[in-house]
């Protein structure tokens, strides 16, 4: 077996977060001998707890941290360590650092779009230093290719996301009847987080619900999420678009929620309003629940829903648009359940957690034989 040591700052709810949970759980069945090493911990740590052959955690003080770049290298040393896998910048520092001299190699999965010059900046040092790149999606590496201007091509490729069916089969109460509408009723949902970077639209979201509910008045909407610390302004614009049209009871903020398959089961249409993505996890879990899907028309998620094939696709940022998306599907029954089909069938074949660990394999191998 490979021996990896996964290094994950936090282990709050987040789409990186549950794509590590699931190669944890099957990890020793795929060859992987899996260490995880956490410097904050967060809700979803007794779930590492139980499924890492060895859990650590050790703290991060300063944000690049001298003491954890020595714990991390004991550990790697002590465990004969091949490869320490992480997941974003300040990960892939401490990694870089506590591996030199060790022979581990480190392999760096890069998630999604890069807002801020401090990491842009680290990830310039660091994309010609690991030993891999993986991007989880062709769109996001060619953002940073075009857009960016960081390097994607040296020993970089992609990696897309994989999920655990397993997971998703956990049966829960109805969110319907938790937030008291008919089990008739058509339920709108989009989950993910209230991010301060452009990144989510939830505005876009609200702002065509309010829309389409004005002529259709048994839907309703729901947004799961966290609120990230600069992006409560955010959240205030949307709540008050559900106050300036009378849908406070119509539009339901629900907050972070770890019981998201049970969840999925309660929507009737699946929405993600995206401005950036790199492989979206909430969208392939819907896809794969089979629920009929609306997606922003950027390159990461035309490569989640096979080019369109799999999901309703609207303009990014054109609320009308994606009102009439919303119109479409109501009225529509036959195409709901052709799309929710389609999706199904397609992350399955392309998105299985056995698929990923596949390839992760082979790129462990290759990375450490290299």
């Amino acid at each position: 077996m490979i021996k990896v040591l996964y290094y994950l700052d936090s282990l709050n709810v987040g789409g990186t977060e549950i794509l590590a949970l699931d190669v944890c759980r099957n990890a020793r069945a795929s060859g992987i001998d899996l260490t995880v090493v956490t410097s904050n911990g967060g809700e979803l740590e007794p779930e590492f707890r139980e499924c890492a052959a060895e859990f650590i955690r050790t703290p991060r003080r300063l944000p690049i941290d001298p003491g954890l770049v020595r714990r991390l290298r004991s550990v790697i040393l002590k465990k004969d360590i091949e490869i320490v896998h992480a997941h974003q910048a300040v990960e892939a520092v401490h990694a870089h650092l506590a591996s030199r001299g060790t022979g581990a190699k480190v392999v760096l999965t890069h998630h999604g779009f890069v807002a801020d010059a401090k990491n842009k900046l680290a990830l310039r040092y660091l994309v010609p230093r690991v030993e891999r790149n993986l991007f989880v999606s062709e769109g996001l590496r060619e953002w940073y290719r075009n857009k960016a201007g960081l390097d994607a091509d040296t020993r970089s490729e992609v990696l897309h996301n994989g999920i655990d069916m397993k997971r998703l089969n956990c049966v829960g109460p109805s969110l319907k009847a938790e937030i008291g509408i008919s089990s008739d009723a058509m339920l709108f949902g989009m989950i993910a987080n209230f991010y301060n970077a452009p990144r989510k639209d939830q505005k876009t979201l609200c702002d065509a619900f309010a829309e389409f509910a004005a002529v259709r008045s048994d839907c309703h909407l729901v947004l799961i999420g966290s609120i990230e610390g600069g992006a409560e302004g955010k959240f205030a614009e949307c709540v008050k678009i559900a106050n300036d049209n009378g849908l406070t009871g119509r539009i339901h903020f629900l907050g972070r929620r770890k019981d998201v398959p049970s969840i999925l089961d309660s929507l009737d249409v699946f929405v993600l309003s995206s401005l950036h993505e790199g492989l979206p996890i909430a969208a392939i879990e819907a896809m794969l629940k089979g629920i009929p899907c609306i997606l922003s028309d950027i390159a990461p998620l035309r490569e989640v829903s096979g080019d369109g094939q799999a999901a309703e696709m609207f303009r990014p940022g054109d609320a009308h648009d994606l009102a009439k998306s919303m119109r479409m599907l109501r009225d529509d029954t036959a195409r709901r359940t052709e799309l929710g089909e389609r999706g199904h069938v397609y992350a399955k074949d392309h998105f299985s957690i056995e698929t990923h660990l596949a390839r992760l394999v082979k790129i462990y191998n290759e990375t450490q034989s290299a």
